[in-house]
């Protein structure tokens, strides 16, 4: 059976709050499961009657339900095809059916009729989990938002925002539309929408995301985006779109569908025509010519490849890859190549502390410095703050406790330890502003670059000299690198300064955020913190090469010794580093003219047109970028890399069920064919024959929607 199934999304402005648990589709929910229960049970109380005895008006009109409420809609669907003169496969199974009654085989094509409708309710079960993948995303955003007009402030639902409306967002509330911030500083945790691991500081003109939460400052945002053009929106046309795709294998099957309807009249006009020329009785040859229209329609070849590819898109969604099409997901089970990015790929966008440099004359040591900015840090839950305590722990330091501690969003912390005020955070925004103290902070990093001591970053001491003497005098100047460690969206997403290759004035990139230590308003020392490397990159790197048969290629903006570190950690020896945008669009073409299908993993970003360029590209779902929901066939939503290889092996599953499919069904059409032409196949053996071969496909298909198809 084909059924032409419709999903319906709900709407994104469903519910307030934290997000709920995942929601699936009741079977009953569904409509076409409901008739095809009404039709079930009718039909199994009519063969009850049938069997026992009864009285034939008992057991007709409980077969006669059955035929109502199991093929009114294919035999609507049919009708309508026909209209625009094409001949629907659903209409021959009616018609098959119909003609099984007029020749007194009831009860045949009731059976019919009711495996019809079943695996009709098993397609569309296989649509409404796809819909349910996303259910959780869908329902971030909130049910209302508060909007401020001249007259104070009124809660209006989120739908009815309109670009320009002023919002209030109070600490611990979901933001209800897309926009700009314009009073207030506060973070926002965007994780469930981007991916983005830590939290990320709003402050006045910094762009915010409906349904993310805001943290413990109240802002004041401007809505930029109307309410059904929001990213939450946007992934829900992605889901519509990827619901209505088609893959090649089912084009090319939808191709022929109408030729070969289209040869099966006609040779069930001569299955029903040339035995009665023969002399074979009426009745006989009209059964036999209806058994051969019922087990020659291509039912279950229609029915081989959307389920398998609609429940991996389906089970992608669960585990945070939004595929955007049965194309693509077909798409990503063919490449033979893998292309990966560095940074924000390969590595977290989650600092760790590679480098404790105390100032000369501060009297501290780097286990001291350390210890004495953990304690600062201790008490604030912030995830930054726990890298430099969890580094000192790591190292066995003990922490003192603090007292009057204070927390500044997007500056940093201040604490009390030992009787001491103790400063973690911008340089800039330091209360010691005066130019004595901006002298004394840069005459003490000139020292610090003759006495700076190895350590275990990603950078040589080298590399950590120039990142210190640098990154503290552009303190001075400018914006301090540590508003980035409090805001890594404001930085770049690898934590390095010059990592671009379009700056030239610092061949070597910094290594991280360096922060400035202060203790009663004088500089002790710095902290330097830098990206490190997911830690399922290598076990990653290496499934992608296991089911490519070739070890992925690094494609990375960055300089040559970090992209050298970071393919040494992760097995990968093909390195091509210090690329333009254009540079990586030319690898990936190159791979592809050697006869290669590249699967390139970028940000989504700077990696936009690599992603376009790539057999099949993926991107990483940071800050819920535009290119990243676009320009790429599937996106990460959480960031897991190891969604990649699992999303590949999905793939590859669903094409082999795809094939597996396609073998099931053309062996039983086969046979069944040979069998009615050859011998003489009952009805009721060829109805169970076929339609069991099409309940058999869409279950085989469904197989996909297993927790444990994910782990391949």
């Amino acid at each position: 059976m084909v059924r032409r199934v419709s999903t319906t999304f709900a709407s994104p402005f469903t519910t307030t709050g934290p997000p709920p648990l995942r929601r699936r589709t009741r079977v009953l929910a569904l409509p076409e499961a409901r008739w095809a229960l009404v039709a079930t049970v009718a039909f199994l109380a009519g063969l009850g009657f049938d069997l026992g005895g009864a009285p034939s008006p008992m057991y007709g009109i409980l077969y006669a339900v059955a035929y109502v409420a199991g093929g009114w809609e294919p035999a609507l669907e049919g009708l309508r095809a026909l209209r625009e003169k094409t001949l629907d496969v659903d209409l021959l199974m009616i018609v098959a059916a119909l003609g099984a009654a007029s020749i007194g085989q009831v009860r045949d094509g009731a059976l019919l009729i009711v495996i019809f409708a079943t695996s009709g309710a098993l397609e569309a079960l296989a649509t409404a989990r796809t819909a349910d993948s996303v259910r959780g995303l869908l329902d971030l955003a909130p049910d209302t938002a508060t909007r401020l007009t001249d007259h104070g402030e009124e809660t209006v639902p989120a739908a009815e925002l309109g670009v320009g409306d002023l919002l209030l967002v109070r600490p611990g509330e979901r933001i209800g539309a897309d926009g700009r911030v314009v009073d207030g500083v506060s973070e926002a945790d965007q994780a469930t929408i981007t991916g983005e691991p830590l939290p990320v500081v709003k402050r006045p003109g910094d762009d915010v995301f409906a349904g993310t939460l805001n943290g413990t400052g109240a802002l004041r945002v401007r809505v930029g985006r109307d309410p059904a053009d929001s990213v939450i929106a946007r992934i829900v046309t992605l889901v519509e779109d990827a619901s209505r795709t088609k893959a090649p294998t089912q084009l090319f099957i939808e191709k022929i569908e109408q030729r070969y309807a289209v040869g099966i009249v006609a040779a069930t006009l001569a299955v029903f025509a040339v035995p009665l020329t023969f002399g074979e009785s009426l009745t006989d040859a009209l059964l036999r010519a209806m058994t051969f229209m019922i087990v020659a329609s291509p039912c279950a070849v229609v029915l081989a490849t959307m389920p398998p590819l609609l429940s991996a898109i389906a089970t992608a969604g669960r585990h945070g890859v939004l595929v955007k099409s049965a194309v693509a997901m077909e798409r990503l089970g063919e490449i033979d190549t893998a292309a990966l990015d560095k940074t924000g790929t390969l590595t977290e966008g989650t600092p760790e502390v590679t480098d404790v440099s105390p100032l000369p004359g501060s009297g501290l040591d780097a286990d001291a410095l350390l210890a004495l900015a953990a304690a600062a840090e201790h008490p604030s839950e912030h995830p930054l703050a726990r890298a430099v305590v969890g580094a000192a722990r790591a190292r066995g330091l003990p922490i003192a406790p603090a007292t009057g501690f204070a927390a500044t969003p997007g500056w940093g912390v201040s604490a009390v330890v030992g009787g001491c005020v103790v400063e973690v955070g911008r340089v800039e925004t330091r209360r010691a502003g005066d130019a004595a103290d901006r002298m004394h902070l840069v005459d003490g990093v000139r020292d610090l670059d003759d006495r700076m001591h190895g350590g275990d970053g990603m950078q040589d001491a080298t590399d950590r000299r120039s990142v210190v003497a640098h990154g503290m005098q552009d303190a001075v100047d400018r914006p301090s690198p540590a508003d980035g460690m409090r805001n890594p969206a404001r930085s770049d997403p690898g934590f390095h300064s010059h990592s671009h290759p379009h700056s030239h004035s610092h061949p070597h990139p910094s290594a991280g955020p360096t922060v400035l230590v202060t203790r009663d308003s004088t500089p002790v020392g710095t902290l330097t913190l830098t990206d490190r490397l997911r830690p399922a990159a290598p076990a990653a790197t290496a499934a992608l090469a296991a089911l490519t048969g070739t070890t992925p290629v690094l494609l990375t903006g960055d300089n040559a010794h970090a992209a050298a570190r970071v393919a040494e950690a992760t097995g990968i020896t093909d390195v091509r580093a210090e690329l333009f945008p254009e540079g990586k669009v030319n690898a990936v073409r190159d791979l592809q003219l050697a006869g290669r299908k590249v699967l390139f993993v970028g940000d989504g970003v700077n990696d936009a047109p690599a992603l376009a360029a790539a057999h099949s590209g993926l991107a990483m779902g940071r800050a819920g970028s535009d290119l990243a929901l676009e320009t790429a066939d599937a996106v990460v939503v959480r960031d897991d890399l190891t969604a990649v290889p699992a999303v590949v092996l999905l793939s590859r599953t669903a094409r082999r069920l795809v094939l597996q499919n396609l073998v099931i069904a053309g062996t039983f059409i086969t046979g069944l064919v040979l069998w009615d032409l050859v011998g003489h196949l009952p009805l009721p053996l060829g109805v169970a024959g076929h339609e069991g071969s099409t309940v058999l496909v869409g279950l085989n298909g469904l197989r996909l929607l297993r927790e444990r198809a994910w782990q391949g």
